[in-house]
């Protein structure tokens, strides 16, 4: 996908970010100053970082300036706290910034790799792609007149973006056909987190594929449209968190808060104050109490895994699938003043039920693991309604005779074996509650 190769990256990175950085920011920071007063300076170490400094500056292959020397130092300072703290020069925090937000300035095409070539997948609707014609299975060839066969799709994603109001001039290939040129300007691209579908009839289906900040309300508006679909109350839901990374606290209790209607969903603990936060259920149940099965597997991480934990702790749902990633810290961003910032571990969050997955996961409450389905064709049986002279239905419905069955619409539950296992798991819910 245009947005998604450099992003999933660094939201497998951050994982799980506080919605309000600027609210930790101001009281960490006097925290730390009163402590940096009780203990000495390490002059020692102090003057060891000078001399290697100096070392590096004089006797180094290649001249390396002050700025390169202290940013890189500040790099390895964060780096070697814990494999979730780091800092984060401009791009890496615009982008952060980004992939929570679920918005960008570009032209709004899924994108994919053939044989060396940028190809597009899908142009996602309403956007300066879609509205310029460009089609699924065009090749993307040249970008602002530079070729693209042989570029990473990072590399061509980063020259497909920038900013709001700017021209771009893509030469795409249709069909094997004439290359031709096409002038967009980009735009506000809104990415979104949630799909929703039936699998069929009364039984929905949503998946969240990282929690951005408009997560939790655009769950709401996938219950409200399985809804309007089945035109009844549903009778189970599946909620899809597999190679979920992560992202926005705020989103994940939002999302647990649509499926509950009491109880607590998360809690943090850290060393300040404000640190030590407790997020309980507000009663807007919105599911409607319908049977739940929620997938996870080893991609599942961080606000995933808040998820999964809080409706399994508060027995709403059933968890299936395998144990997920297990990072059960919460990363809290501090803007510093030069369009940069720190993104440092300040508190690990538990479940309701006091558990810390740190390095463990959740374990499912029925392990499915992948599989690959294949399907058989089932043998035509002559049946009674093929027989000449056979009786109508007692009950007068009508006779079903051997190829009476229409072909079915493929449905993402056909190849997919731990959906399939979900499904038919809340089928048996379904029937045992209604007897």
């Amino acid at each position: 996908m245009l947005h998604l190769s450099r992003l999933t990256s660094l939201a497998l990175t951050i994982a799980l970010v506080i919605g309000a950085p600027l609210a930790f920011a101001a009281e960490p920071a006097s925290s730390a100053s009163a402590a940096t007063t009780k203990a000495p300076l390490p002059l020692d170490e102090l003057r060891t970082f000078a001399e290697v400094m100096d070392r590096i500056k004089a006797a180094y292959v290649e001249p390396v300036d002050d700025k390169t020397l202290l940013e890189n130092a500040i790099k390895g300072m964060l780096g070697n706290l814990d494999p979730h703290s780091a800092y984060l020069g401009p791009e890496d925090f615009a982008d952060l910034q980004e992939s929570t937000s679920g918005e960008f300035g570009g032209l709004g095409i899924e994108i994919g790799a053939e044989d060396g070539f940028i190809k597009v997948v899908s142009p996602i609707d309403d956007t300066p792609a879609s509205k310029a014609g460009i089609q699924a299975g065009d090749f993307i060839v040249k970008i602002n007149g530079q070729p693209t066969r042989g570029q990473s799709m990072t590399e061509a994603v980063d020259k497909m973006r920038g900013k709001i109001g700017e021209k771009i001039t893509l030469t795409l290939v249709r069909d094997g056909g004439t290359p031709f040129d096409v002038t967009l300007t980009r735009a506000t691209i809104q990415v979104k987190s949630v799909k929703a579908q039936l699998l069929e009839s009364g039984y929905g289906y949503i998946r969240i594929t990282q929690f951005q900040v408009k997560t939790g309300e655009e769950v709401s508006q996938a219950l409200a449209k399985l809804r309007k679909e089945n035109g009844k109350k549903l009778k189970g839901i599946v909620l899809d968190l597999r190679n979920n990374p992560g992202g926005v606290l705020q989103s994940a209790v939002e999302v647990v808060d649509h499926f509950i209607t009491k109880g607590l969903i998360v809690y943090t603990k850290g060393r300040i104050a404000n640190s030590e936060l407790r997020f309980s259920a507000t009663g807007k149940d919105e599911s409607e109490a319908v049977p739940l099965v929620v997938l996870i597997n080893g991609g599942s991480a961080s606000a995933s895994e808040i998820v999964a934990g809080a409706l399994q702790d508060q027995k709403r749902a059933v968890v299936m699938g395998t144990t997920s990633f297990g990072k059960g810290s919460v990363q809290t961003v501090l803007p510093l003043n030069n369009d940069r910032a720190l993104k440092i571990t300040t508190a690990l969050y538990f479940t309701p039920n006091g558990r810390s997955i740190q390095a463990q996961g959740i374990v499912p409450d029925i392990e499915v693991r992948k599989a690959k389905i294949t399907s058989e064709q089932d043998g035509e049986y002559f049946k009674e309604a093929d027989l000449q002279g056979h009786l109508g239905n007692g009950n007068g419905g009508a006779d079903k005779p051997s190829g009476s069955a229409g072909k079915a619409k493929p449905m993402p539950q056909d190849d997919d074996y731990q959906l399939a296992q979900a499904l038919s798991l809340l089928k048996g819910l379904s029937i045992t509650r209604n007897r």
